[in-house]
């Protein structure tokens, strides 16, 4: 039985799928989910992260089972919804924990809205410039025509994508929460999000080196999704960062859970 038990919650007019741990205290946490999976990512980590901070776990607009709206589907215009989130839980100067499509909107959060955020832990996104992508985000990102996506089961796009989860066995409720949150047009619907990377990791690029919120970086060193040179650029670039590979794939939350969460859980101690 998961310990994630997700709730609804309005934010500048989106339904906003969230969830909570239990207690409270003077560390706060956001996590934001990775895409293509859900919230429910956390599962394998959450009761340790929640020893040591109040945690509260987004799916992000038009991401999971929060609605979508066109005009967040870019890292830039998801960084400054972070800060929303954050206003909207009265949340200060929490720790950020986001993976994969987080790593971009949380570093345009930290950029664009200095003092505001305690820490981040990024990785696993899209980072480096010029590009550096393998399959199939490559493929999404660069792909001309986008019909083959709108004309795709999503479901089968998810399933997938899960399948290359190593050595862990993901948990019936899991599963069945991230092939729920992919019906209908819902992937093909998301891409706009990463296929923004060509205009604006370049900017990001720009601000890294003004980012002074401490950054630790944290990837699997096998991620053939997201290869490894993206956390070592961002490592290279930030002022005030630290930088782990874990033994794991892409899905370094749930294939490495035990190593990234004694990752996470220390850097909050320091931090």
């Amino acid at each position: 039985m998961s310990e994630i038990k997700p709730r609804f919650r309005t934010i500048d007019g989106l339904s906003i799928r969230y969830a909570e741990s239990d207690g409270s205290g003077d560390r706060a946490a956001l996590l934001l989910s990775p895409w293509p999976e859900s919230l429910y990512s956390y599962d394998a980590i959450w009761s340790k992260l929640a020893g040591s901070a109040r945690l509260i776990a987004v799916d992000l607009p038009g991401f999971g089972q929060s609605e979508l709206r066109q005009d967040l589907l870019s890292p830039k215009a998801m960084g400054d919804f972070v800060v929303r989130i954050v206003d909207e839980f009265e949340l200060a100067e929490p720790h950020v924990v986001g993976p994969d499509i987080g790593t971009a909107a949380a570093l345009f959060a930290a950029a664009r809205h200095p003092g505001r955020l305690r820490t981040l832990v990024v990785g696993t996104g899209g980072a480096a410039v010029p590009l550096q992508l393998g399959s199939p985000l490559d493929e999404w990102v660069h792909a001309e025509d986008l019909a083959p996506y709108r004309a795709m089961d999503p479901k089968a796009a998810v399933t997938a994508a899960i399948n290359n989860i190593r050595g862990y066995e993901l948990p019936d409720v899991v599963r069945q929460d991230y092939l729920a949150c992919y019906t209908g047009r819902r992937f093909a619907d998301q891409l706009p999000y990463v296929r923004a990377y060509p205009a604006e990791l370049p900017v990001l690029a720009g601000l890294l080196p003004t980012i002074e919120t401490p950054v630790q970086i944290l990837a699997g060193r096998d991620d053939r999704v997201v290869p490894p040179a993206n956390a070592e650029y961002l490592h290279e670039h930030l002022p005030n960062s630290r930088l782990d590979l874990i033994d794991a794939g892409h899905f370094a939350w749930e294939e490495g859970a035990d190593a990234y969460a004694d990752v996470i859980t220390r850097w909050w101690r320091q931090n």
